[in-house]
């Protein structure tokens, strides 16, 4: 499923995003499913939790999709 997400400001930061979609209730539990490898932008695998998305950046968890787009 993919589900765009429009952000005000030129990034996002990677558990910024997933705090917002509702993904993970506290930021505690973000950050394990990122170091844990969980978390694949633009199809690559990451580890940062302050990796900034921009415009056009797709962020997967499991079987959720995001694509960050202009407002």
């Amino acid at each position: 499923m993919l589900e765009q997400i429009k952000i005000q400001t030129p990034f996002i930061k990677l558990e910024q995003l997933l705090k917002l979609v509702g993904t993970f209730p506290t930021g505690g539990a973000c950050k394990e499913a990122i170091q844990q490898g969980d978390v694949v932008v633009n199809g690559t695998i990451c580890l940062l939790r302050g990796k900034k998305l921009h415009i056009g950046d797709k962020v997967t968890y499991f079987h959720n999709t995001w694509e960050i787009i202009k407002p």
